[in-house]
């Protein structure tokens, strides 16, 4: 099995088992709210579940976008390490008193803050890997500014926020604006912006049956044709070298 035919399967597994694991959840809200009896302790816990739930499978989905990329270990970190808050929050949520106990509160906090700065670096590795040169570096900045922005704030976590002088808040609230700016920016560049001019671009006509071929295989990964195709031709050509 080649790389590619095993990072597809990888994929779907991935996709089948996140769907499948949220949807169980979000039975078990409907079922909580739907039912009959008193809205208790119980319930309000199972919907927090069905939320953490939700919320993990977002964030997967966001690494998955790496996958069979070059970077796709960035998105295998954040896999692992989204399992962190996973299993503190289900610990906080179902756990008597774990809440306020600073061994599953602490992990907990910095484990989703990691795995949120990891799926947001996903996201934009996977959206930017053909951008211009200019949007490339607005993504290294915009990548260190996230970096920098999860660092200060799992310390901030972990020293309980006591002990710090104003300017650390105000240089965290400056660093944060300028990652959400860059972030921005660099997705509507990609999305809307003009596309990268190249001397030597050129049609290339495909037999009816191969383009059937090539469409179906790139909506079998959620990628375009043409940035298959690019692959491809790419990969061919490197060997061929």
């Amino acid at each position: 099995m080649s790389p590619t035919s095993s990072t597809r399967q990888v994929r779907k597994v991935v996709v089948r088992l996140t769907i499948g694991s949220f949807s169980v959840a979000a039975l078990l809200g409907i079922t909580a709210l739907l039912a009959g009896g008193r809205f208790g302790e119980t319930e309000a816990r199972i919907l927090l579940t069905t939320l953490l739930v939700g919320v993990v499978s977002i964030a997967v989905l966001c690494y998955l976008a790496t996958a069979g990329k070059r970077f796709q270990v960035v998105g295998v970190a954040g896999a692992v390490t989204v399992l962190v808050p996973l299993a503190t929050a289900l610990l906080m949520i179902w756990g008597q008193g774990l809440a306020d106990e600073p061994a599953v509160f602490k992990p907990f906090a910095v484990g989703a803050i990691v795995a949120a700065s990891l799926a947001q670096a996903s996201l934009l590795l996977a959206l930017c890997e053909r951008g211009r040169r200019l949007i490339r570096r607005l993504l290294v900045a915009t990548l260190a500014f996230a970096g920098l922005v999860a660092a200060m704030t799992a310390v901030l976590v972990l020293a309980d926020g006591d002990n710090f002088p104003d300017w650390y808040f105000r240089l965290l609230g400056v660093i944060a604006i300028l990652d959400v700016l860059g972030t921005v920016t660099v997705a509507a560049l990609m999305k809307f912006g003009p596309p990268e001019t190249s001397p030597a671009a050129a049609t290339l006509i495909l037999p009816p049956t191969l383009s059937t071929r090539l469409a179906e295989a790139a909506a079998s990964e959620g990628r375009s044709p043409s940035e298959l195709a690019t692959e491809a031709i790419e990969r061919y050509l490197g060997g061929a070298g």
